[in-house]
């Protein structure tokens, strides 16, 4: 039995591409820098936060390598505080070298979507994630597959919502 990669791995054996679609309107509320950030004690989007550190590091290493990473948001208005976090974090991803959008969900009527968040690299692979009802990782979160209609519907998906989606720099959440 083959062990499946991490999303590091995965991450660092990127050639060219890859794309996450998020739709839920919070996750991982339990996360130290959000209730910081819901205190008002969060003055810098990295925070001093290991982990997000050693995302932006990855991003960076990746793109420094002509790897292109997009992140597309669909969220519902009135945004949720999650949301509004989100965005004040998401300044230090772009700053790393990813591409983030934004689409209200009201604008995305039309869009045929997969049931759950997902990654799609190098336009071969899908990494399908798994959330519980709160928004926290599911047991068993993370499942490949390299499914042709899957990867369709994910490459598309995102592809539809990034055409209409706006900029972090000219979205600002009230």
């Amino acid at each position: 039995m083959t062990k499946a990669p991490t999303f590091e791995e995965l991450l660092a054996s990127v050639r060219h591409s890859a794309v996450h679609l998020e739709m839920r309107d919070g996750y991982m509320t339990s996360d130290p820098a959000y209730i910081a950030w819901q205190e008002g004690k969060l003055t810098d989007p990295v925070g001093g936060d290991p982990e997000f550190e050693e995302w932006l590091t990855r991003v960076r290493a990746a793109t420094d390598r002509g790897v292109v990473i997009r992140r597309a948001r669909v969220f519902s208005v009135p945004v949720s505080d999650y949301i509004k976090f989100e965005h004040y974090v998401s300044d230090a991803n772009v700053k790393a070298g990813e591409q983030i959008r934004w689409l209200p969900r009201r604008r995305a009527t039309d869009i045929a979507f997969p049931g759950n968040d997902f990654w799609v690299f190098d336009n071969e692979l899908v990494l399908v994630l798994h959330f519980t009802g709160d928004g926290e990782s599911a047991p068993d979160w993370m499942e490949l597959t390299t499914d042709p209609k899957i990867l369709s519907l994910c490459t598309s998906a995102f592809e539809a919502v990034w055409e209409r989606a706006i900029p972090q720099a000219e979205y600002h959440p009230s």
